[in-house]
């Protein structure tokens, strides 16, 4: 079994590996496997399809207010977030970032022998009993003793407003598709018989590939290639026609290229893959650059090239729901789909496809699908972040997006190496930069790149939710020293612009006459 892992699960195999006690914990809380699916009521008022973020919220939700509540989850509890994304993700990312810390600490006068080194396996055991502890969060027990009735299986519709699971029907008022999303494969010759990994195999992990190529350079791509290259791995990131993060700030995705560069990453761009073999051990990747074709030899191969919605078993056509395969389904404003009685939530039918989008969302939906509400989710703010060192954050629209609506913009940026605090934590890298309506305070969208850069957006988020501008924020008292004052510098930058010549001659004028 090469690098450690076994090939993606099917029926037959194992949801999650190693089975060690940690992932038997883990399975205990989110698939027991003497779980008993109840029998369904007469009828529901809401069923739920999928048990990630925005299935959970919705079904717990739901039950909080009294209805009477179905859960459909064919895998894990959970969903992607708790088994095969966030949460272990961001489990190995902190222990690459302590390493990063150990290899630099000379440079803060801390002497570290040159004998430290990473132990794989530790790394990844630390996650697998890190996410088992989280999962009680998300439970089977913690739904059933909420009231929520909870069947494991795949569920199908059979009407416009019945689904199928484990050869039960379940009648429903209102239903909810929370679904998810799964790993997009490119069509490459070779890759199916090759052999890859998956955001949902490489937490199967026990032995560090000498030689990773990861193909994608999205934020699954970006963040798993750092974490591998401080953890020793000869990674090669393979770009293919698009530049890093190719939907950020274009300074900031130079910020973390030139991260990325530091900690040891092979960057190919644009190289495209064009065939995939394997020789005994090695995988050989052949590239094309061009009319020139090279070869590159690695141990793994991590696919990142985004995602696909879980549309194809749902037997949507049963209940007249509209969907495209790789947009998901198609859902109003409101969230509601072709059919009246049902809506989605979440990677299904979003373009956002982030755990607290899928939660937001899910709000949105309950109140509109039980209680007549008219929540609407195009009107909300949303925050992202990619977890590379240092992070890149970012809120609202991006200059080219408020230019291409005919909005015209300031924009003002101010860099980290300014700051006190990231001057004496040694994290200078990065900035922050703010879009606002042209001859105003009103903010339209901001980028920050630092290190903590997903804690610190959310004070930006909740200006912009809250109708306040860059005046409000200049006015707001920050603890010094911290790299939150950051966002009162742009505010500040923002401020001087209001002082015109003419009122600073006014000013002078009248100071002039108070001596």
């Amino acid at each position: 079994m090469s690098a450690g892992y076994a090939n993606a699960p099917t029926r037959e195999k194992p949801l999650v590996q190693p089975l060690d006690q940690y992932n038997r914990a883990l399975l205990d809380q989110v698939h027991p496997t003497d779980w008993p699916n109840p029998t369904p009521a007469k009828g529901y008022n809401l069923v739920v399809i999928g048990a990630g973020a925005g299935g959970l919220v919705s079904a717990l939700g739901a039950a909080g207010l009294g209805a009477k509540v179905a859960l459909v989850e064919k895998d894990r509890l959970g969903g992607d977030c708790l088994n095969v994304g966030c949460v272990p993700s961001k489990a190995l990312l902190r222990s690459a970032r302590a390493f990063a810390d150990v290899r630099e600490a000379g440079g803060y006068g801390v002497r570290v022998p040159d004998c430290a080194t990473i132990d794989f396996p530790a790394v990844m055991e630390r996650m697998r009993r890190l996410r088992a502890r989280i999962s009680c969060n998300d439970s089977a027990n913690r739904l059933r003793e909420a009231g929520v009735d909870v069947f494991f299986g795949e569920g199908r519709f059979t009407g416009n407003d019945a689904i199928e699971v484990d050869g039960r029907i379940l009648h429903f008022s209102r239903a909810i598709i929370a679904a998810g999303a799964r790993p997009a494969i490119p069509d490459i010759a070779g890759l199916a018989d090759a052999g890859y990994l998956t955001n949902e195999t490489v937490f199967w992990l026990t032995e560090l590939p000498k030689r990773l190529a990861v193909i994608g350079a999205g934020p699954i791509g970006c963040e798993l290639t750092q974490a591998f290259a401080r953890f020793g791995s000869n990674v090669h990131l393979l770009a293919g026609g698009f530049p890093l993060l190719g939907r950020e700030d274009r300074d900031a995705a130079k910020v973390v290229e030139m991260s990325l560069s530091r900690d040891g990453v092979s960057i190919n761009h644009p190289a495209k893959v064009i065939e995939v073999r394997r020789e005994q051990n090695e995988k050989i990747l052949v590239l094309a650059k061009g009319s020139q074709r090279t070869e590159l030899r690695v141990d793994e191969i991590l696919i990142a090239t985004g995602r696909q919605p879980n549309v194809d078993t749902l037997n949507l056509e049963a209940a007249a729901v509209k969907y495209d395969t790789k947009k998901g389904v198609f859902v109003s404003d409101r969230l509601q789909t072709s059919n009246r009685r049902i809506f989605g939530v979440g990677d299904i039918c979003s373009k956002y496809k982030f755990t607290h989008m899928s939660d937001a969302m899910a709000r949105i939906a309950l109140q509109n699908a039980l209680f007549f509400g008219r929540g609407k989710s195009n009107i909300l703010t949303v925050p992202w972040c990619t977890y590379t060192d240092p992070e890149v954050a970012h809120v609202g629209e991006y200059e080219n997006e408020s230019r291409n609506r005919g909005m015209e913009i300031d924009t003002f940026t101010v860099e980290l190496k300014k700051n006190d605090r990231a001057i004496v934590d040694g994290e200078e890298l990065g900035f922050l930069k703010v879009h606002v309506k042209k001859g105003s305070d009103k903010i339209l969208g901001a980028t920050l790149v630092a290190r903590h850069a997903g804690e610190m957006i959310s004070q930006i988020t909740q200006a912009m939710s809250s109708g306040q501008g860059l005046k409000a924020l200049s006015k707001t008292i920050y603890c010094y020293p911290t790299q939150a004052e950051i966002i009162k510098s742009v505010a500040n930058e923002y401020q001087r612009t209001r002082l015109t010549p003419w009122l600073k001659w006014a000013l002078e004028k009248w100071l002039a006459w108070r001596r």
